[in-house]
């Protein structure tokens, strides 16, 4: 990927930036700075340049000695590529960065972040994974009788990937053919037709990472595509709408969002549904901090469900990795004598997720969810 001013000249997709390689650095001491600003708007960079000022002061007024000097090389190296112009489409940035580790990764994304600036001893990636959940990628089938275009969308981001088309008119002279006749060969070419496209999807790159596939368009042709699908590629359909084949590109990533946002919706519910059964039969689930920590360690946790924007004050034990709620012992570790440091525990719950290949659910609005106390996880054994 090139850089310019020490920012990538084009937008990253979310499902690109690679959380495991985050997760997987640290440092015993607080000296990684993660930062998140959104770029979408008019006023954006006073707010952004307001919000940094404050940050930062608070956090020079907590700092002394070696991380004072740690924390002020680092804001140095990345304070002014902060605020540059947006590329098109960039409606945010996220940079994490040590410079006592030389450590650097810099992304132009094309969602819009909450303003968050982290210092810690490990990259902050929880907001990453709760937009990463909001913004999987899915692709999108715009087609006719005539005509087809497969779409990607990637972190909101519309891209044209394929395209097929037939034309019956020209290639068959009317004069002299009966209706009829003409009919059947339009049959017959439409099958062919449909039956490119199953090839063609079936050839795509990446589809089997996609959350699933929406089929737009006008008319009855999208069901005959659908029913022609091979069984692992009709499982990816998440939903059809009636469009004309000229909807501006805008609207018809709408519509995609649309459907693609209810079929989130609707893995959540059934994810809650998995996690209180499990629950009930006291089978494979845990549920607060101290089990599902455990269950994660054990590498035993299929799916961590967490409650969206979930905040748990904790610390953790930079020798022994004692993830533990509540204010930070005075000293050292109670269990092995071992620096101790303030920690988010919902950020480095996320972190053993990425290390240990569980998957996570950030899930926007659930009563259930939230009566545990946010945080649940289904387990593999």
């Amino acid at each position: 990927m090139e850089f310019r001013d020490g920012l990538p000249r084009e937008l990253t997709p979310l499902t690109d930036i690679d959380l495991r390689q985050l997760a997987d650095t640290s440092d015993p001491r607080d000296v990684h700075l993660s930062v998140y600003l959104p770029t979408a708007n008019r006023g954006d960079e006073q707010l952004n340049m307001t919000f940094v000022a404050s940050r930062v002061k608070a956090i020079r007024n907590a700092l002394e000695g070696d991380i004072e000097r740690d924390f002020e090389a680092t804001l140095g190296q990345v304070e002014e590529m902060l605020y540059h112009n947006p590329i098109p489409g960039e409606r945010g940035r996220v940079i994490f960065a040590s410079a006592s580790s030389s450590f650097f990764v810099a992304h132009r994304i094309g969602v819009e972040p909450r303003r968050k600036l982290v210092l810690d001893n490990s990259p902050f990636i929880l907001p990453l994974m709760e937009m990463r959940d909001d913004y999987e990628d899915y692709g999108i089938i715009l087609m006719d009788s005539d005509e087809a275009r497969v779409y990607s969308v990637r972190s909101k981001v519309l891209e044209q990937v394929g395209s097929s088309s037939i034309d019956l008119m020209n290639r068959h002279k009317k004069g002299g053919m009966s209706q009829k006749r003409f009919n059947r060969l339009r049959r017959g070419a439409i099958d062919a037709f449909i039956s490119q496209i199953v090839e063609d999807l079936e050839g795509l790159e990446g589809l089997e990472g996609m959350r699933g596939l929406v089929v737009a368009g006008p008319g009855s042709v999208k069901k005959k595509l659908v029913d022609a699908l091979p069984k692992h590629l009709q499982g990816k359909v998440i939903g059809m709408v009636d469009v004309s084949i000229d909807i501006p590109p805008g609207q018809l990533l709408a519509h995609g969002e649309e459907i693609a946002s209810a079929h989130e919706r609707e893995g959540e519910m059934l994810a809650i549904g998995e996690l209180r059964r499990a629950i009930f039969k006291e089978e494979l689930a845990a549920i607060g901090v101290n089990e599902v920590r455990d269950a994660l360690l054990q590498g035993r946790v299929e799916t961590l469900l967490v409650s969206k924007g979930l905040s748990i004050p904790g610390w953790i034990c930079e020798d022994c990795k004692g993830i533990h709620e509540g204010v930070p012992p005075e000293g050292t570790c109670p269990d092995c004598g071992g620096p101790v440091s303030g920690a988010e525990i919902v950020n480095e719950l996320a972190e053993l997720v990425e290390r240990t290949d569980a998957e996570m659910e950030v899930v926007s609005a659930s009563p259930f969810l939230e009566s545990i106390g946010g945080l649940g996880a289904i387990l593999r054994y």
